[in-house]
């Protein structure tokens, strides 16, 4: 298959061209002197540059016509990369000025993986000049991606190919096997984060999103941070700096890049053009929790309903070659591209699935008036992710609602009754966790979800005090209460986990916001917490005589 702009050229210059695919590069030979002079002859005369993809046995996939200054290879990603992280292909091309290897041929090289990058140079009138060549390195402690080379000839290119690259494979694979353990079949991850914000939140965001990570069961292997002067339209970071994360990724065996930041779509198909490394942002790492960890129907409906949401304006399309044509009168032309009948379909879902929350809505708002007719208090516990919210429900009420030491573990809103001496109970509902940044697109699909805090008569609002950014996880639950018009429902602040904390720190910081301290693992801590409860459910009417040593009622 010929590539590239062939405008211009005659035809005796094409069928000189299409005569390269049936050569054969020996098994032991980097290029054959024969096609090396071919192709620098064929380039002398067109005063183009011109190469060659070919694979391990020899085989021309590709020959590849450019300009005076480059050549623009062509989509390889349906070569797959080996276990070394090789893809299996060399590129050998042309260069007319005698150059040695430009940056974007090394860049080139790490980015697609290639075996080889070769450079054959000639002068005008001569058909063989140096021949300049690199490799990719195995992670090594100075950095280094790549190896260039010199020969002052095709005929002093004395290299063996076929062990070369036998050696180079094996050793890109053992020192890949030490570095990321083959046999994990979790995604492996780089988490890059590019901001204008202060170190420290930048920091706290980085480790916000490898507990994500881990939720989501993927390998975080290293992290990156970028503070541009500006941001990137087309790439967040700049063009220079993606390239250099992407090779640096494809070295350690990656295989996602996980921005902190949310994406654009332009953004995404951009980068998603330079690696075949898949690509997503926080949102959709939420949304990809989200959609594995919900389990009743409620919660299923709404995280579909935000993942299409998210989805439609990030479809690519291929323009009209995928047409899909329809006969008869008003039917002739285009029709509709394949983009466009996904986007219908995604269109006619979401409606379906906006019309089944609507109904399953109904039900909830029947079964929260049956409640508020019987004059049962409700009490919602409210909170960052992995506070502590369903460890306390479970200890309060001697439930089991499954729990876990990951963020949103708790998808789907659980409710419970709670007992209390002299015949009284309260209806206690655990709900989703909270988190900064929380995705517009799921703040509107849980809203449903969340109205029955509106009911509340009184909001537990569950802190882990042992976190150090507690005071920023308190900032954003607040924030988002006020975003769902709940800042009129009475608060009740409790400290959790107090069990991990020095106790004169406490006492200190239970003092200062004036919270409850309490700690889920400890039923002889939820003394204060029941008092106060009764107090705020019951006012005027509170036992303080009550026993909280043994196993609650």
């Amino acid at each position: 298959m010929i590539h590239g702009n062939l405008t211009g050229l005659k035809k005796s210059q094409l069928q000189a061209l299409e005569r390269i695919y049936r050569r054969r590069i020996p098994p032991g030979e980097v290029v054959t002197p024969e096609l090396a002079r071919f192709l620098c002859e064929q380039s002398d005369e067109i005063r183009r540059q011109i190469g060659v993809i070919a694979d391990r046995a020899g085989t021309i996939l590709y020959v590849i016509v450019g300009d005076d200054r480059e050549i623009v290879i062509p989509d390889l990603s349906k070569y797959g990369l080996g276990r070394s992280g090789l893809r299996g292909l060399r590129c050998i091309h042309t260069h007319l000025r005698q150059e040695p290897l430009s940056r974007d041929d090394l860049t080139d090289l790490a980015l697609l993986r290639l075996d080889l990058m070769v450079a054959l140079t000639f002068a005008p009138g001569k058909p063989s000049g140096p021949v300049h060549y690199a490799h990719l390195l195995p992670p090594n402690p100075e950095g280094k991606a790549t190896e260039e080379l010199k020969v002052s000839s095709i005929h002093a290119l004395d290299l063996e190919f076929d062990r070369f690259i036998s050696g180079l494979d094996s050793e890109m694979e053992r020192t890949l096997a030490e570095a990321v353990d083959a046999s994990d079949p979790r995604e492996k991850a780089i988490l890059i984060s590019v901001s204008h914000q202060p170190t420290r939140e930048v920091e706290d965001s980085l480790d916000e999103l490898a507990e994500l990570a881990r939720t989501a069961n993927v390998v975080v292997l290293d992290r990156v941070r970028q503070r541009p002067r500006k941001i990137d339209p087309r790439y967040l970071m700049g063009a220079g700096k993606i390239r250099e994360v992407i090779i640096a990724a494809l070295q350690q065996g990656a295989t996602l890049l996980i921005f902190d930041q949310d994406l654009s779509p332009t953004q995404v198909r951009s980068i998603s053009e330079v690696t075949e490394i898949k690509v997503i942002d926080r949102t959709q790492l939420i949304l990809d929790i989200f959609a594995h960890r919900a389990h009743s129907r409620d919660g299923k409906v709404q995280v579909e309903l935000a993942q299409l949401k998210y989805v439609m304006p990030r479809l690519l399309g291929k323009g009209t070659a995928l047409s899909r044509l329809m006969g008869g009168i008003g039917g002739r032309g285009p029709g509709e591209t394949k983009l466009e009948i996904d986007r219908r379909r995604i269109r006619d879902r979401i409606s379906r699935l906006e019309k089944e929350l609507k109904g399953l809505a109904k039900g909830r708002v029947q079964r929260r008036q049956k409640r508020v007719r019987a004059g049962v208090p409700i009490v919602s516990i409210v909170g960052y992710t992995n506070a502590g919210k369903s460890t306390l429900l479970n200890a309060l009420t001697q439930s089991a609602t499954f729990t876990e030491n990951l963020l949103f573990a708790t998808l789907d809103t659980a409710t419970r009754r709670l007992r209390f001496p002299e015949e009284r109970e309260v209806i206690i509902t655990d709900t989703v966790g909270f988190i900064r940044q929380l995705p517009k697109s799921l703040m509107g699909a849980f809203k449903s979800t969340l109205e029955e805090l509106e009911d509340a008569d009184v909001l537990l609002h569950l802190v882990d005090c042992s976190n150090p950014r507690f005071e920023e996880q308190i900032a954003s639950v607040e924030k988002i209460l006020q975003e769902l018009d709940l800042g009129q429902v009475p608060r009740l602040l409790v400290f959790n986990k107090t069990d991990q904390v020095d106790p004169e720190e406490c006492r200190s910081l239970c003092y200062r916001y004036g919270a409850l301290p309490v700690s889920a693992l400890d039923r002889k801590s939820f003394a204060p917490l029941m008092q106060a409860l009764e107090e705020r459910c019951w006012p005027g009417e509170t036992d303080h005589s009550l026993d909280f040593e043994g196993p609650l009622p």
